[in-house]
């Protein structure tokens, strides 16, 4: 079997053309992400991550999407409800936080069961950022809360009910995304708080789920530690925080390459950020040209990052007994969401 390479990769449509099957059979990507773009009905969406996996020869090759709930929901009717975005949750959490708790479970539990039936096992959730006043939309409604209690407490529920449905969550955006005053999409934003706020307010979620499998960068500059370089590509923010101050030691995946918010060319984005210290390149939007880029800077999936990469597939466990019917149900009773036809 052809060594997997160190990267995560879309694909430009609902079925993959000769040039992609070709491209991905040579290039052997660890895993790969689905977007709206590759969605339309049940049994495309199955054929088309069987399709994947089949390609780099692993029935365990791990598919990704962003299904938060909210604006950031790749999957819809009639093929997974409408689901509110995490500032429903932290709205409830604040009113009664076990039933907050309750609810952001249950809802996890839901993405599980809408994801697993159709081979898609790993989510890009939960949002553990800590938006202030001021700060760019992009994150805004998809964060629980402002406060890092309520986001380390829902991010945790939501992780929980995540891997009780067998899918991996990857925690977003480390170290934090929440004081960035532009989208990341479009510009790169620099935070300039002290070191001791950011370790108070925009690190500590991160911090008390660091024990997660996966998780995610932000292209941010963090100017009381790097000022040069966002945290996807420093590696005094890898070392220095996310592997030393919050304490993760788990699979370290960029945020997507195609952002507008990293500089250069691809093969210089992907040396970079493997440089830094990630594990994974994530190239998202399928173009070809730019995936060829990222391939030809990413390295063979080894050492410990392999070792990291395995220990997190090894988190996808048995399903539990949870009956579907009754959890839509029980989650109704906080949200209703629109039926799945």
């Amino acid at each position: 079997m052809t060594e997997s390479k160190a990267m995560v990769l879309g694909c430009q449509g609902r079925t993959l053309s000769r040039e992609e099957v070709r491209f991905y059979r040579g290039e052997c990507p660890w895993g790969f992400i689905l977007f709206a773009r590759n969605i339309s009905e049940t049994e495309q969406i199955r054929d088309l991550v069987a399709e994947m996996r089949d390609c780099v020869g692993r029935d365990d090759a791990p598919v990704f999407i962003d299904q938060e709930g909210g604006r950031v929901q790749r999957i819809r009717p009639p093929l997974a409800p409408n689901y509110p975005a995490g500032a429903a949750l932290g709205a409830l959490w604040q009113d009664d936080h076990d039933e907050g708790e309750r609810a952001a479970w249950l809802l996890a539990r839901l993405h599980a069961f809408d994801l697993r039936r159709y081979g898609i096992t790993v989510d890009c959730l939960p949002v553990l950022d800590v938006p202030v006043d001021g700060a760019s939309d992009a994150i805004g409604s998809r964060a629980y809360g402002n406060r890092p209690e309520i986001v380390a407490a829902l991010g945790r529920a939501t992780a929980d009910g995540l891997m009780a449905g067998g899918v991996l969550p990857v925690m977003k955006h480390m170290p934090g995304h929440g004081r960035a005053l532009a989208d990341t999409h479009f510009e790169l934003p620099t935070v300039t708080a002290s070191l001791g706020e950011l370790q108070r307010h925009d690190f500590a979620p991160f911090r008390e789920l660091a024990d997660l499998p996966i998780g995610m960068t932000a292209h941010v500059v963090f100017s009381a530690i790097d000022p040069v370089n966002p945290a996807t590509t420093s590696g005094k923010v890898i070392d220095q925080v996310i592997r030393g101050e919050i304490g993760f030691d788990g699979l370290l995946i960029s945020d997507d390459t195609s952002m507008k918010a990293l500089s250069g060319d691809f093969p210089s984005k992907a040396a970079a950020i493997l440089a830094a210290g990630c594990d994974i390149v994530l190239h998202c939007n399928g173009d070809m040209g730019e995936m060829a880029g990222i391939a030809s800077r990413t390295r063979g999936l080894e050492g410990t990052s392999l070792e990291r990469a395995k220990r997190a597939l090894a988190r996808i466990s048995d399903l539990d007994a949870a009956d579907e019917a009754e959890v839509r149900a029980e989650f109704a009773s906080y949200f209703e969401a629109t039926a799945v036809a």
